[in-house]
């Protein structure tokens, strides 16, 4: 099992049980290590000290990822990969320049912000494309012929638009906007993480816009 899949199969985490019960530092149990010493433990690539961290901090994390996603669900999936970057880039970390909370904390807030600012540019360029897809066919041409008309059909563009796009987030775009299918849906039929689902939608649906765009500028 890889180090995400130990993360998200928790059974026992409270971050399931109640996500916003904890915002204050837990105290660690007698005898228990450091966080210093749990994060050079990960920088050796313990699986068990990523594994305390996450028990100790998940609630604090997920609480701090609310105030910025307001989602529950999307709180979750950035949780496991906000973890999964600690274990990834834990080498970065240095105790000369803060304490491991601090480090992660800002590692936190960073990705919350970035995730947030991703959703909103995913919700202006589906809502740019449906806009353009819904314009007539006229409304693209300037004194066209009938077949040039026929052939600016703005389905027409954006299936032109689309056939260009890398493979990836063609069979993104297509999944999600002619199938009808969910983010998550798409991760599981194509066995792809579910961050990577969206950021594939988020690139496709921008080069979609900017390549109406350029079409209609040319015609």
């Amino acid at each position: 099992m890889n180090r995400k899949s130990q993360i998200a199969a928790r059974p026992d985490s409270e971050t399931e049980v109640n996500p916003r019960a904890r915002t204050t530092p837990p105290e660690p149990e007698p005898g228990a290590p450091s966080d210093l010493d749990l994060m050079k433990a990960i920088q050796a690539e313990d699986p068990a000290a990523l594994s305390q961290l996450y028990d100790r901090y998940n609630g604090i994390l997920k609480a701090l990822i609310l105030r910025v996603i307001h989602n529950e669900t999307e709180a979750d999936d950035l949780l496991q990969e906000i973890f999964m970057e600690i274990w990834n880039h834990a080498k970065n970390f240095s105790a000369q320049k803060g304490k491991p909370l601090g480090w992660m904390v800002t590692l936190a807030r960073r990705r919350a912000i970035d995730g947030l600012r991703k959703k909103q540019a995913y919700t202006r360029a589906e809502e740019r494309l449906q806009s353009e897809t819904e314009q007539r066919p006229e409304a693209w041409v300037h004194n066209a012929t009938a077949e040039e008309i026929a052939f600016s059909d703005t389905r027409v563009l954006v299936r032109n638009v689309i056939n260009g796009l890398p493979p990836a987030q063609q069979q993104a775009i297509e999944f999600a906007f002619f199938r009808g299918m969910s983010q998550r849906e798409i991760a599981a039929k194509t066995n792809t993480p579910l961050g990577t689902v969206k950021t594939r939608l988020e690139l496709g649906l921008k080069k979609i816009y900017d390549g109406l765009k350029e079409l209609r500028d040319e015609l």
